[in-house]
Parts: C-alpha cells; structure tokens; sequence
C-alpha cells in the first residue's frame, strides 16, 4: 500500500464571504496535494469551515437569520469557492457535524482524564475576531483603545469557564521544537513561537457560557467549548477518530498549512492538547504569510477585498492558481493586482509555455497531417534539450517536496525557455523546406519535451496542463510516467495523431472591472 500522506488548511471562519486569503491557502495546499499523489502517495487533504463561536451568532443576529442557517449557508459558499478552484479536497468537513462533536468531546474527556482541565473563573482580556484570549502583557495601546497582538479590539471578559493546564506543557512544547526543528515552518515562524513559549505560558480559558452556539462540555451543564478546542479537533474527526475508520490511516498529519496569524493555537495550543490526551503530534505545521492588495493588507473599511471567484472569472482559474504560487514566496507576504496578473501570466504562460505548445502541435497538425514524426535525423541538441527538460522538471520535485512552491515553478520555467530557444534555433518550418528528416527529429524531442513539462506543472494548473496532455494522448501523469522513457516510441507506434490544438493559455487582457 502506498504510503500515507494527510495534508489540511485552516478551516475558514465563515461569517463573511470568502476572500482571496482562503483561496490561496486552498490553491497552496490542493497543489502540495496533486504533487504528493503524482509522487504516489496515498493523500488524504481536508478543508472546511469552523462554525461555531460568538463571531457566528453575532453575524447570524445580524443577518436576521438562525445561526444554524446561516452557517450552513455561508459554509456552502466556501465550499463553492473550493470547487470553481479546481480544490481536489477529500473532505469538507463542518464542526456542525455529529461526528465531529463526538470527537470534540471525546478529546475532551481525554484531557481530562489527565488531569488539565479544571473549573474556575476567567477575567481576562477577549478578542471576539481572533476568538482568543489575550495576556495584559501582550496587548498593544491603552484605556478603551487596547488591541491584541492583531490590531483586533478587545473586551473584558468574566465568566466560570473551564480551564486547560497550558502552564504544565511549557517544557515539553519547548522540548519538541528543539527535537524537531521541522515541526514549525519556516524559520521565522518557529523562532516567533519559541519566544513566546520561552516567555511563561498561562492556564488557558476554554469553555464559555455567555453563548450556546458550540459543541457542549461533558458532563458540565452551560458550558461550551472555546472555539479553538473544537476547531482544532478536526483534524481528529475528520480521520474517524476515535473510531477504526479506515481514514484512521493517515494520521498523523503530514502538514497543517495554515496563516501565520494562527500559527500560536497551531503549534502551541493543539500540540499541548494532543500530548494531554496521549495523541501523536502532526509531522508539521507551516505558517504562510499575507497576501496583500497593491502592498496593502485587506481591509473592508479601505475597500480592497477581493472576491477570488471574481478573479477566477476575469483571468480564468488556472491562471490564477499559476500567478498565486508563482509570484509569492511560500512562507512570505505576497502581492497581487490585476495588471500583475496579466503581466506574469502572459509572460509566462501565454508566451512562454502556451506559444510553444501551440505552435509545435500545429504544425505537427498541419504539416503531418496529425502523426507524430519518425525518429528522424537525430542531433546532439535534441538530447541536451530534454536533459535541460528533466533537470528543470526534476528542480520542480526537489522544490515541491519542500515546500518551496516558487522557486519550483522558476525551475520549471527553465525547461521551458530551454524548448523556446531549441525550437527558434532549429526553426523547422525551415526545415520543412531543406530537411524533412531533422524536421522530424526536431518536433518529435519538442513533443516529449512538452509533454514532460505538462505531467510537472500539473499541480499548479490541472485544468491547462491535463488539456495538453489530452492533446497528446498521454495517460500516464505521475512522476513514474515522466521516467517512462519509451512512451514517444509506443504512442507513434500505436497510429494516434493529433487534431489541430486550440490555445491552452490564451493571453489576458485586463478586465476594465478589475483594474483596480
């Protein structure tokens, strides 16, 4: 059997629609997915939306709605917006789900059991947006105008709440980041977490009773759990746990990817709940940075937030996948406009990769009538072109498989500019005129060559990319097929042609809507 691999994001807070923050996380993550399957991983990728919560019922009262009605329709958008995105996710999970409140609990009880959880009262600074409780120390501003780490306004809180013993985890947390320095990433994220943990950590708060709107204590009447302890358990619930589902497999997770604004209940909170409770910690947690409009965070309030299916409408759902993991460094802050858009995708994909698949598979149409060329008259630049071809394809792999999403799109363009150049050198449309056999070997290496970059860049654009090998009549699209080197002879043998191609990567223009 092959060997597991359990990918998730964040699951997103839907008490507003979804923005291009989560489309990214989504894009990033289904990426690192369809590269895990292609290395013949078993995969299991989980999203989904975090319902419960004082933001919830707040937005529901609001709207003038049930909380359960509108969660469940906000959910459905997110949900929408996975789909139009081409997000190849196992499952959507919801924390409304039966069986994720019995894993909730269930992890509850283990804690318990422990020994970490104790009845008491919290008064304490709240932040209701980042659903987190705040230390005096930690707070930025004075008087009325405190604010968290965030920027997030805060409020006074008092109530009986439940309490986790966080304060007994300070050591063994700190243990772990030394013994795996892989467990945060990147760098930066991890050495902001250590100092925090280095700093004292406090008994954390998680039950509330002000609301009702979440998954209930055991066993303690009017209390529900902090957001964070149910959000957290999906990860759990969505395996099956602590049944004997078989997607029990895939625990525990390879990579949490998440923003970096949450890296703190990711590698602080969760891996101390997962110790209390006697579970295996996830492999690894990676914090990816802001995306940002023009340089400038989003904001409802200076009119920047993006609606990503509006981007998808404008420029196409491939373009945008390619433009979000090519333009931002993984782990950094990026940005994005419009006219970026255009820009790298044209660059890029239009004139680059697109002009090369199109004009080899129309000439080989128009020219051969569809067949694929005989060997030919072989030449030492046919086999340096698809060396370069493996080597950038083989760069892609080696990046992907850290994490290094850019860089392995930058390598992979490489292989491409090395086939632009290839085919401008030998020009066998003059070749048609002086020299049919070296014709022939020319665009027989331009077809594997294409089709070796297609199978690599598949996880960035599945839609563009799978097009292109249909053309080709190529199947295999693992990283086993792109070994296969017998694959040109069999498919010529086998009599297949090509019909005339149409444009894969059209160029953009920019939508006078979306100019801004």
């Amino acid at each position: 059997m092959a060997e597991p691999f359990y990918v998730t994001t964040a699951i997103s807070y839907p008490n507003g629609a979804p923005h291009i923050g989560h489309a990214y996380e989504a894009i990033a993550a289904d990426a690192i997915t369809r590269f895990q399957r292609q290395a013949g991983r078993d995969v299991r990728f989980q999203t989904g939306t975090d319902e419960h919560g004082l933001k919830m019922v707040q937005a529901a009262r609001a709207a003038g709605q049930e909380v359960a009605d509108y969660a469940a329709a906000m959910s459905a958008g997110f949900r929408a917006m996975c789909d139009r995105l081409n997000i190849s996710y196992d499952r959507f999970i919801r924390t409304t789900a039966p069986d994720h409140h019995a894993a909730t609990q269930e992890l509850w009880r283990r804690m318990a059991a422990n020994g970490d959880l104790y009845l008491d009262r919290y008064e304490g600074w709240y932040s209701v947006r980042d659903e987190a409780f705040y230390d005096e120390k930690e707070l930025v501003g004075e008087g009325d105008d405190r604010r968290s780490p965030q920027g997030t306004p805060v409020e006074w809180t008092a109530e009986e709440t439940w309490f986790f013993r966080l304060s007994r985890y300070q050591q063994p947390l700190l243990d772990l980041y030394a013994a795996s320095p892989d467990f945060i990433r990147p760098d930066s994220r991890r050495n902001e977490v250590a100092r925090f943990v280095e700093g004292g950590l406090s008994d954390l708060s998680v039950s509330r009773t002000s609301f009702d709107w979440g998954v209930p204590v055991p066993d303690s009447p009017g209390h529900v759990m902090y957001v964070w302890v149910d959000a957290l358990a999906n990860y759990l619930s969505g395996t099956g746990w602590p049944g004997d589902a078989p997607e029990r497999r895939f625990w525990p997770p390879d990579l949490h990817l998440i923003g970096k604004d949450i890296v703190r209940f990711h590698a602080v909170y969760w891996p101390a709940f997962l110790m209390s409770a006697g579970i295996d910690l996830p492999r690894s947690v990676f914090g990816h940075g802001f995306l940002l409009h023009r340089g400038e965070k989003m904001s409802k309030s200076i009119g920047n937030v993006v609606d990503p299916l509006a981007l998808a409408d404008a420029f196409g759902v491939d373009a945008l996948r390619y433009f979000l993991l090519r333009e931002v460094s993984f782990g950094q802050d990026g940005s994005y406009s419009a006219d970026a858009i255009v820009t790298r995708v044209n660059a890029e994909l239009a004139n680059a990769f697109g002009n090369l698949v199109q004009r080899t598979l129309s000439f080989i149409a128009k020219n051969l009538d569809g067949v694929l060329p005989t060997p030919g008259k072989v030449d030492d630049a046919d086999g340096v072109l698809i060396e370069e071809v493996l080597v950038a394809c083989a760069g892609l792999r080696a990046a992907f498989g850290d994490l290094l999403l850019s860089q392995g799109i930058e390598g992979w363009l490489r292989g491409v500019f090395a086939c632009n150049a290839y085919i401008d050198t030998a020009a066998p449309w003059a070749l048609r005129k002086t020299d049919l056999e070296r014709m022939h070997a020319v665009l027989g290496t331009l077809v594997r060559a294409i089709r070796l970059l297609a199978i690599a860049i598949l996880p960035v654009v599945p839609g563009a990319a799978g097009r292109v090998l249909d053309q080709l009549g190529a199947e295999g699209r693992d990283h086993a097929a792109m070994d296969d080197e017998g694959w040109y002879a069999r498919q010529a043998a086998s009599g297949f042609r090509l019909t005339a191609p149409t444009p894969v990567f059209p160029r953009l223009e920019l939508p006078v809507e979306v100019a801004a």
